[in-house]
């Protein structure tokens, strides 16, 4: 594996998951894997979980890491090509991505879409030029269109505690925010459901419709209570619209998900990505209760960032020995 950016670098998506089920009970046996190796993390907007557990996995893989918040420590990147610095912009990205490519061995990049140009914003410019300058393995820990490692991750948990002996219904449900979120997160989870074993529905109000490449065999529906019918999982997360572009239509708080909601379903457990805003997105009586998986959720993150890690370094390997083989 060279890049994780989405589900399509991935070609078993069951197998992935289980291995990382099996890191999660042996996390410190292949530790020797990332011995004499560098993980450079870059963020350009704030992180909780994935800086966290992204170290913490490369550390479990005996891997060296360097974090830079370049948002705040590093130059104003320029990302154009073609224009004359002569702004505020200091640095240009491919002499910064370049020099990142002689420091580490596997990259790792957080960037959100700005939510004003959707073309922009969905040719993922700045990850596919952190690819293209560093020359290095890349793994996405956000862009401005998914986000990846969190969807492995309710990947993970959903499978951890699946029913037995059945395929599973996965909800994934709007919520009302105060302010205007990307579309990253919940077009990663379509992408990754509509891949997986798993009976998988959207709900959300009208004009809150993904993109619809994310969203190919979903089942779509604009009512709520009708969608949480018999679900095992509901997956709360609230999103800005992808038509009218990075706008809020409205912030129904009909649309909270509540415990006397889940009467409907077949005893389902709430997902959330978190941050989190109590008794806003999320109803503080599901948070705080046996109901919520959020907890368990962020805790899974670390395996599967070491997973992926782990198939990058262990690609690394084949690599160098196929080289040594070829000059032999």
């Amino acid at each position: 594996m060279k890049l994780f950016t989405s589900v399509n670098d991935v070609t078993d998506i069951s197998g992935l998951v289980k291995e990382a089920l099996h890191l999660k009970q042996n996390p410190f046996a292949h530790k020797e894997l990332g011995k004499n190796k560098t993980l450079g993390l870059i963020f350009l907007n704030p992180s909780l979980r994935t800086r966290l557990s992204t170290q913490k996995a490369a550390l479990n893989l005996g891997m060296e890491v360097i974090v830079m918040n370049i948002d705040k420590e590093g130059w104003a990147l320029e990302t154009r090509d073609g224009v004359v610095m002569n702004d505020t912009t200091v640095e240009h990205i491919r002499e910064a991505a370049g020099v990142m490519g002689e420091y580490f061995d596997i990259l790792g990049i957080r960037s959100f879409p700005s939510l004003q140009n959707r073309d922009e914003d969905y040719s993922e410019d700045i990850l596919n030029k952190f690819i293209k300058f560093s020359g290095l393995p890349l793994v996405s820990l956000e862009s401005g269109t998914r986000h990846p490692l969190q969807s492995l991750t309710d990947l993970i948990t959903i499978t951890e505690h699946a029913p037995q002996g059945r395929r599973p219904k996965v909800v994934l449900t709007w919520a009302p925010h105060v302010k205007a979120l990307p579309q990253a997160v919940p077009n990663s989870f379509a992408e990754w459901m509509c891949k997986a074993d798993v009976d998988f529905t959207i709900t959300h109000p009208e004009g809150y419709e993904l993109d619809m490449q994310f969203t190919n065999g979903a089942n779509i529906s604009y009512n709520q209570e009708e969608a949480l019918q018999d679900a095992d999982f509901i997956y709360v997360k609230n999103w800005s619209s992808y038509q009218d572009y990075g706008k809020v239509i409205t912030t129904d708080p009909s649309w909270m998900l509540t415990r006397d909601r889940l009467g409907v379903t077949n005893n389902a457990k709430v997902m959330h990505c978190l941050p989190v805003r109590r008794d806003l997105e999320l109803g503080a009586d599901i948070l705080d209760s046996t109901d919520s998986l959020v907890i368990k959720e962020a805790g899974n993150r670390v395996w599967a960032a070491q997973i992926v890690l782990k198939k990058m370094l262990e690609a690394n390997i084949k690599q160098a020995d196929e080289r040594r083989f070829a000059g032999s």
